[in-house]
C-alpha cells in the first residue's frame, strides 16, 4: 500500500468511527463496480447512505468539503442506484423507507494535533 492509499485508508476508518458514533451502522466499505466505488455505505434509521470521504493533509490543497463537483454528484448517484439495486433490494426486497442520500465526510490531517472531520448530510 502506498502513502496516498494509506492516507485514504485511514480517512475512511475515521468517517467509519465517526458515522458509528453517530448512530449509524456501516453496511460495507469500499464497494467497487465498473462504474466506480462508494467508500462507505450506511444506514441511517429507515435512510441508505452512501458516503464519499475526502482526506487531506492541512496545507494548501484544495479543502475535502469542495471535493464533489456536479460530475462526481452525479456518479454517486448512479453507484447509490445500482448498490441499492444490487445489494438492497436481493436483501430486502424493497427500497429503504427514509430513501437514499449522498453525504460527505472530510477529513484534514494537521501537521499536529488530532485530525478534523466534518460530515454533512445531503451533498448531492
Amino acid at each position: 500500500m502506498n502513502g496516498r492509499n494509506a492516507l485514504g485508508r485511514y480517512g475512511e476508518d475515521l468517517a467509519a468511527r465517526r458515522l458509528r458514533e453517530m448512530g449509524m451502522a456501516v453496511l460495507e466499505r469500499n464497494w467497487r463496480c465498473r462504474d466506480g466505488e462508494i467508500d462507505i455505505v450506511a444506514r441511517d434509521a429507515d435512510a441508505l447512505v452512501v458516503c464519499e470521504v475526502k482526506t487531506r493533509r492541512a496545507g494548501p490543497y484544495e479543502h475535502p468539503m469542495s471535493a464533489v463537483t456536479p460530475r462526481k454528484a452525479e456518479r454517486l448517484r448512479r453507484l447509490a442506484s445500482r448498490w441499492l439495486g444490487e445489494r438492497w433490494l436481493a436483501r430486502y426486497g424493497r427500497p429503504p423507507t427514509g430513501g437514499v442520500r449522498i453525504d460527505l465526510v472530510g477529513v484534514v490531517l494537521p501537521e499536529r494535533g488530532a485530525p478534523r472531520v466534518q460530515h454533512v448530510r445531503g451533498v448531492a
